[in-house]
């Protein structure tokens, strides 16, 4: 799944988000909760009609820690001996192990990008990045316009990411297709749009807050500084649900289309849980860091003593970034994956995740633990041991007929997703 992440926390690939259907007219049980009125079918969406019962489509991941650790070694010796040029070859080998390894229904996904169409693309994005540097060494003004520019492109080159992952997947031979417009992919990102314009013009019309003068106050700027922050973190879930309604709405699979139906309100109880969670995990850390801080003052003297303090903030500050990445980040994993997919479907095909915390919690540990004493080199097998415990919590419960689908789908198909293949030159921007 295209996700922007690191190898050890990888998302289930996005492939498998296209398995849904268009709703259709189905009897009422569980698999028809919480269903808004049907949209209109695609053509063909005939061939996928209810059958009789249900079955459920397993998710397998027969990817080794060995096999990938092989591959690994070589993007990295290779992409740092280049200078980054070999990325998009990396990038590629990586996606072809990972989809190749992912088996839905006893059927493998197959991932189709060239490299040298995406090298294209990411020398595209890091030239914008060059010139927003540019412009930001020759004044705060040029540098703020440039990444107003900058934020106006993405998501254009998000939507035609989109785009290219999807044409460049495929199952049971069928290229999967993303429906989303340029217009949605403006529209998904807006809730963050206010407040980063603001951070980012807030130096510029109110100087107080880059380079307080002596003697002037600089308190109401601070406030002021403060007070976006506070929104733009406040409008992080709602950004967050927009994204993914934009993803989700819009993967597509032959006449098979899916469908979103999370709340944005379930997304801030999530992040309101997680908030809770760090918050009591800091206040602890930070009771740990006071006592020993005490002790230190207590039993230490002169510089010492101030020795002995600054080393306890170290300590805490260290200890609250282990939180972070050791305990908060895999509880936020585990719930968003079993909030975005098991509502993600319709009445004829919808998925279940069933990721638990507590197994995710362990084997972050038990990851960062090996990572560290191995000095990096048990990294691709975390990311191995993590793609299969988060793509085996994922069920596809369906009433189709699969088979009759993908049969008559293949004599159906257009040249439409071999267009998306080769949009903006095979650009990825990794979300």
């Amino acid at each position: 799944m295209p996700q922007h992440s690191a190898d050890a926390s990888l998302p289930p690939p996005i492939g498998l988000a296209s398995l849904t259907q268009p709703r259709a007219p189905a009897a009422p049980d569980s698999l028809a909760h919480d269903t808004p009125p049907p949209r209109a079918q695609p053509a063909g969406a005939q061939l996928a009609g209810d059958a009789a019962g249900s079955r459920s489509l397993s998710v397998e991941f027969t990817g080794s820690g060995g096999e990938y650790f092989r591959i690994w070694i070589v993007n990295l010796l290779l992409t740092l001996v280049t200078a980054g040029l070999y990325y998009p070859w990396a990038k590629v080998r990586k996606l072809r192990y990972f989809y190749g390894n992912t088996v839905v229904g006893g059927h493998a996904l197959d991932f189709h990008g060239e490299p040298r169409r995406m090298l294209r693309g990411y020398l595209l994005v890091g030239l914008l990045f060059v010139l927003y540097s540019v412009a930001g060494n020759v004044s705060p003004v040029a540098g703020a316009v440039a990444l107003v520019l900058l934020a106006g492109l993405w998501p254009a080159l998000f939507r035609a990411s989109m785009r290219f992952r999807l044409a460049n997947t495929s199952w049971r031979g069928l290229r999967l297709r993303f429906t989303g417009d340029t217009a949605g992919a403006y529209k998904a990102m807006l809730p963050l749009f206010v407040p980063a314009l603001l951070l980012v013009a807030l130096p510029v019309l109110v100087p107080e807050t880059s380079a307080p003068a002596p003697g002037r106050g600089s308190a109401p700027a601070g406030a002021l500084g403060l007070g976006v922050t506070l929104v733009a973190f406040a409008a992080l879930p709602a950004l967050w649900w927009s994204l993914k309604r934009y993803q989700h709405d819009n993967y597509q699979l032959a006449a098979l289309r899916t469908q979103f139906r999370a709340s944005v309100a379930s997304f801030y109880g999530v992040f309101l849980k997680a908030g809770l969670l760090m918050l009591l995990a800091m206040a602890a850390v930070a009771a740990v860091g006071g006592l020993l801080g005490a002790a230190g003052a207590l039993f230490g003297g002169g510089r010492r003593s101030v020795g002995a303090i600054l080393l306890a903030i170290v300590l805490v500050v260290v200890a609250v970034y282990a939180v972070l990445l050791l305990v908060v980040q895999p509880y936020v994993t585990a719930k968003m994956q079993n909030l975005v997919w098991s509502r993600t479907g319709n009445r004829s095909l919808r998925f279940d995740s069933a990721l638990r915390f507590g197994p995710l919690l362990a084997l972050t540990l038990k990851n960062w633990l090996l990572v560290l004493l191995t000095l990096g080199l048990y990294w691709p097998f975390a990311a191995i041991a993590t793609a299969r415990l988060r793509l085996e919590a994922i069920e596809v419960q369906t009433r189709v007929d699969i088979d009759t689908l993908v049969a008559r789908s293949r004599e159906q198909m257009d040249d439409a997703a071999g267009d998306a293949a080769g949009d903006v030159a095979g650009i990825d921007v990794g979300l």
